[in-house]
């Protein structure tokens, strides 16, 4: 059994730690609303271009003449996933999600004979790639030292990302990220990025009777690397704000569980106390008698 003064540092260490873990908590939560309100604020903007940009493609006759990121490089054998994660721990399950969709996406493509590139942003989660796939990794992003991920990173992303892909190192690029639904939810997400996907219905959105000045072809020109760019940068926002938010719950599950451990051990340190106390009696007690 553990002495008092063993329990007692004890209990001042896990004080100690539930100090941590709550200001950590409140931190965390006013972080919360700026990057909630930048990720809200940016999706009717991505929305919105990533529908403009399948209604344009839908549209248009892919051809050797259309752009390279709308119509491919013609093959479908290798594959670039942009795995986005944070710098910091302390946010739970945040990063491990993100990683454990990455690698099903990798396992699932592999199992197929596909051959499977990554980039890497962020700090955390490169252990593990690193790991599984050391010589499959050709790039990293490192946002260390920057307080918030914004435009200027993603455009600076989305460019070496469009470089490799001109350069024939991948055929299609697939954007790892985690979707904020809720402090207490949120969603790892896997988007093609490389060349544009068109979704089925697009044909029947875009039947409106629209002409586009210039061409479609020119439009999509223009507007396709934005697109890969606005993409990037909503996956940063949505990652800004699943970080604080998984931070803001795993630190107050942390300081609920400091508070159970801090009252089990103040009980532990009672009884053991106590009972020092009634064994010293017994022994006062046993020696006036004996006298």
């Amino acid at each position: 059994m553990a002495s008092l003064k063993e329990l007692k540092g004890r209990i001042g260490s896990v004080k100690s730690t539930q100090k941590i873990t709550k200001a950590k908590q409140m931190v965390a939560a006013a972080k919360l609303r700026k990057a909630q309100a930048a990720a809200e604020a940016a999706r009717p903007y991505a929305g919105r271009l990533e529908a403009v940009m399948a209604s344009l493609a839908s549209r248009v006759t892919i051809s050797s003449s259309s752009p390279k990121l709308l119509a491919g490089s013609g093959r479908d054998q290798v594959h670039l996933l942009l795995v986005c994660n944070s710098d910091r721990g302390l946010c739970g399950a945040f990063n491990s999600n993100i990683v454990k969709a990455a690698r099903q996406k990798a396992e699932a493509l592999e199992a197929q004979g596909k051959t499977v590139l990554f980039f890497l942003v962020g700090r955390k989660g490169r252990a593990v790639f690193k790991r599984l796939y050391p010589k499959q990794i050709i790039e990293q992003f490192d946002t260390t030292g920057i307080r918030e991920a914004g435009y200027d990173e993603a455009l600076e992303i989305a460019q070496q990302v469009m470089d490799l892909f001109e350069n024939g190192t991948f055929d299609v690029a697939h954007l790892f990220y985690s979707r904020f639904r809720s402090a207490l939810l949120q969603e790892p997400t896997n988007r093609q990025i490389i060349p544009v996907a068109i979704p089925a219905d697009a044909a029947e959105a875009s039947s409106a009777a629209v002409e586009y000045e210039p061409d479609e072809e020119e439009i999509l020109a223009t507007l396709l690397p934005r697109n890969v760019t606005i993409q990037i940068f909503g996956a940063l926002l949505e990652n800004a704000a699943s970080e604080q938010g998984a931070s803001m719950t795993a630190m107050d599950n942390a300081t609920r569980n400091a508070g159970d451990l801090i009252n089990k051990l103040t009980i532990q340190y009672n009884r053991s106390r106590q009972a020092a106390i009634t064994t010293e009696l017994v022994e006062i007690i046993s020696g006036a008698e004996a006298l």
